[in-house]
């Protein structure tokens, strides 16, 4: 698929507002029922009371229909009071359309209310560099200052102007570039700015609601679209380079939207906007806010960004690939350079001691698969941390310990 991407450094004291973790050990509530369901006290005539030979609990057959007439009078019952609850209870206000109608405006009304909360932390960023000016989107994720963006919009930049949705601009400067993901981090110099709050992406759900912000096409600054998650784990080739585990969206995404926030129906941010397929309509990428977290909070500590690396070329195995290159298994990272050597000469992946052909299957202890990649398991660790993976080779799994380096800027 060809895709298309869209087009001073003071420590901050101010938190990231983020949405609270879920309680650990939560569990959804469960009404437990008694087994033991009382029965109805038959009256049996003389010629009915049981024999010896009979079960003393036997029912006879005319008090068995008895129960069924029963049970189909008190079920149509329930039936009919359900259908007036949903129709508009018992004064005949109701009907099907208004109940369909009354939904679609809940839901409209809860779009408006993110639109809302977040666009006073959206931002447009207009960039001038040495032969040309891009227009693109950002997300002010701390009240003094910090933007996160897209690194192909601030890519070269002579000069940045951010333009506020209450109209005032700042001047921007580049803090560091992400050498990871198609991300970088601007600062302004100012306060008490409105900051987004910052979700969760490791539970986001294919189906669930995204709504895109951003200024498309440079002209129309906080534009809102709506949609869903399409899939999630993506993984795509861009002019700068290749990005995994994307979320995608069928949100309306265009040039101008990068950098943007791609948001979940309460109003946090899933995702920053990254990418769209040239080849079709309502193909949109954006960059899980999981994996944007560590360089947004390397800056508000006021460090040098950097991304952990081990050094090596692979391929996502799937039951396809598996089948196709005689593999045993279906999941994992395979090392595999196609026309380069699939272990960076002088990486850590060589001291450490593996291999072409070699399969990572687990990330200390986490196993690799369609919902942690390689690069989301690696991104938890700092550079300089050790770490142990389980490797397939020639059949059987070892464990190798490998010291994490920093990632080159290419």
């Amino acid at each position: 698929m060809n895709d298309k991407t869209l087009t001073n450094t003071e420590r901050s004291d101010e938190p990231l507002r983020f949405e609270p973790e879920p309680a650990e050990n939560s569990q959804p509530w469960v009404e437990k029922l008694d087994d033991g369901v009382p029965q109805p006290e038959v009256l049996l005539g003389e010629e009915e009371r049981p024999t010896p030979q009979q079960p003393a609990g036997a029912l006879s057959r005319r008090v068995v229909l008895g129960l069924l007439s029963l049970s189909l009078i008190f079920g149509a019952a329930g039936g009919a009071g359900a259908t007036v609850l949903l129709l508009g209870g018992l004064n005949g206000n109701g009907d099907i359309g208004t109940q369909i109608r009354q939904t679609l405006v809940s839901e409209q009304s809860a779009t408006v209310s993110v639109a809302q909360h977040i666009s006073p932390a959206i931002v447009t960023l207009e960039v001038k560099t040495s032969n040309s000016e891009v227009v693109g989107s950002g997300v002010i994720y701390s009240a003094d200052g910090w933007i996160v963006t897209n690194r192909h919009v601030v890519d070269g930049a002579t000069a940045i102007t951010v333009h506020l949705k209450d109209g005032r601009d700042f001047t921007g400067s580049v803090y560091g570039i992400d050498t990871l993901t198609d991300l970088a981090i601007v600062k302004v110099e100012a306060t008490d700015l409105t900051a987004a709050t910052l979700g969760r992406s490791s539970a986001i759900q294919v189906g669930q609601t995204a709504i895109a912000i951003g200024s498309p096409l440079g002209v129309y600054t906080n534009s809102v679209t709506a949609g869903i998650i399409s899939a999630i784990g993506r993984e795509i080739t861009t002019e700068s380079g290749r990005l995994d585990g994307l979320l995608q969206t069928d949100a309306a995404i265009n040039p101008g939207n990068s950098g943007g926030a791609l948001v979940d129906s309460s109003g946090a941010v899933i995702g920053i906007n990254t990418a769209i397929s040239t080849e079709g309509a309502g193909i949109g990428f954006a960059i899980p806010i999981d994996i944007a977290r560590p360089i947004m909070e390397q800056a508000l500590a006021g460090v040098a960004l950097s991304r952990p690396w081990i050094g090596i070329r692979y391929v996502t195995l799937d039951r396809r690939t598996a089948a196709q290159n005689n593999l045993t298994i279906f999941q994992g990272a395979w090392i595999s350079g196609d026309t380069d050597p699939g272990v960076v000469p002088g990486s850590p992946a060589e001291t450490a001691g593996l291999a072409d052909g070699d399969i990572i299957t687990a990330v200390q202890g986490v196993a690799i698969d369609e919902l942690h990649p390689l690069q989301d398991l690696l991104v938890q660790y700092s550079p300089g941390a050790v770490i142990v993976l389980d490797v397939l080779r020639a059949g059987s799994t070892i464990q190798v310990s490998v010291t994490l380096g920093i990632r080159p800027n290419q």
